[in-house]
C-alpha cells in the first residue's frame, strides 16, 4: 500500500471530480445491471465496484488527496439530505395517534437489544486486546 499522493487541485475541482466518478461508476451499473435484466441491483452493483476500484487503485497508486478531502467534504455536509426525511418521519410518527407508543416501543427494542449485544460482544472481544490490558495495568499502578 502507498502513501497517499499529493496534489495541487483546488477542493473545487475534487468535488466536482469525485461526485463525476460517481455519477460515472453508478450509470454504468445502471447499464450493466439493465442489460442482465437486474434493474434494482444497479445501486449496490455500483457501490461493490466504486470499492474494488477504489482499494486497487490506493494498493497499486496511492488515493490522491484531493480524492481523500473531497469525500470528506461530502461525507460531512451529506447528513444534511437527511433532514427532510427524518422531518416527514417524525410528522408522520405523531400523525399516528393509538399507535405511536407501539411503533416507538418497536424502533426502541430493536434498536436497544442489538446494541446491547453488540456492546457485549466488544467487551468480549476488547478484553483480550494487548491495549486493553495494558490500560487496565497502568490504571493499577497510578
Amino acid at each position: 500500500m502507498r502513501s497517499p499522493a499529493t496534489s495541487t487541485l483546488p477542493r473545487w475541482m475534487g468535488i466536482v471530480i469525485t461526485l463525476a466518478m460517481v455519477i460515472i461508476v453508478r450509470e454504468l451499473a445502471v447499464l450493466v445491471c439493465a442489460a442482465l435484466g437486474m434493474d434494482k441491483a444497479a445501486n449496490i452493483v455500483g457501490l461493490v465496484v466504486m470499492f474494488i476500484l477504489l482499494i486497487f487503485w490506493r494498493v497499486w497508486r496511492g488515493l490522491p488527496s484531493w480524492l481523500t478531502s473531497a469525500s470528506n467534504t461530502l461525507l460531512v455536509d451529506s447528513g444534511f439530505a437527511f433532514l427532510p426525511i427524518s422531518a416527514g418521519a417524525g410528522l408522520i410518527l405523531f400523525a399516528m395517534g393509538d399507535e405511536l407508543w407501539g411503533v416507538l416501543a418497536t424502533i426502541v427494542i430493536s434498536t436497544l437489544i442489538p446494541l446491547w449485544g453488540l456492546v457485549h460482544l466488544a467487551k468480549r472481544a476488547l478484553k483480550d486486546t494487548p491495549s486493553a490490558q495494558s490500560t487496565t495495568t497502568k490504571q493499577g499502578q497510578s
